[in-house]
């Protein structure tokens, strides 16, 4: 019998994986709410940004350009740079969901971001994590991270501009996943040459484009270095 077939053995375990991301997406998207209020933004549309998008740091980006004035073409055109690692990540959990139907393809690929990605990608790699329970980590995920904008938005203009540290909340994120995914040297000297690229890149590139760039670089050097 096909595994997708079967009847997931406990899909409490889905939900037990995505509690740490749901207790660090509610502080994170309550800075996003406050951010996206600041900007101009209303609860609503605070609310369907977080349904339509479901990528922070696609959202900082687009709020932060919104309060700089940014023409909507260049805001859609950055944030789809940015989220193009998507299709990376979605490719390295693709070999973990063969002979599922386009349907759930479809509702899996929609809630991928990079703390799901991150749970459920070693959790595979361990055995015994059913598609489902990826499923529930990446929508149960889902659901705190708009609760926590929204909650965010209502707030906001209870709470002064730049308080507690707010703008950088999404930075510490990013730095807590990356800490968990040095896992190898070669994985530290990779991150470092993207780190190094990426400070050089920015010094004479405008916008966001070298945060790409310095990732893919850094990653097709890591490679060969690997199989060298």
């Amino acid at each position: 019998m096909n595994q997708y077939s079967q009847k997931p053995t406990c899909l409490t375990e889905g939900i037990k994986a995505a509690w740490p991301i749901c207790f660090g997406y509610l502080p994170i998207g309550m800075a996003f709410g406050v951010l996206a209020q600041k900007a101009g933004l209303y609860p609503l549309e605070i609310g369907l940004m977080s349904l339509l998008v479901f990528a922070g740091s696609a959202q900082f980006i687009a709020v932060s350009m919104l309060s700089s004035g940014a023409a909507f073409p260049t805001i859609i055109l950055t944030t789809f740079i940015v989220n193009i690692r998507h299709l990376l990540m979605s490719s390295s959990l693709s070999v973990f969901l063969r002979g599922l139907g386009r349907g759930w393809v479809s509702i899996f690929a929609y809630g991928i971001t990079d703390e799901s990605f991150a749970v459920n990608i070693n959790r595979f790699r361990e055995g015994k994590w059913h598609w489902s329970q990826a499923l529930a980590v990446n929508h149960i995920s889902n659901i705190f991270w708009i609760a926590g904008t929204v909650f965010g938005g209502l707030c906001g203009q209870l709470i002064p501009p730049g308080s507690f540290g707010i703008d950088y909340a999404l930075i510490a994120m990013f730095l807590c996943l990356l800490v968990f995914q040095l896992r190898g040297r070669i994985y530290v000297i990779t991150a470092a040459i993207s780190a190094l690229m990426a400070v050089g890149l920015s010094l004479w590139m405008p916008g966001n484009a070298y945060i790409i760039i310095a990732a893919v670089l850094a990653t097709t050097i890591g490679v060969l270095i690997r199989r060298r």
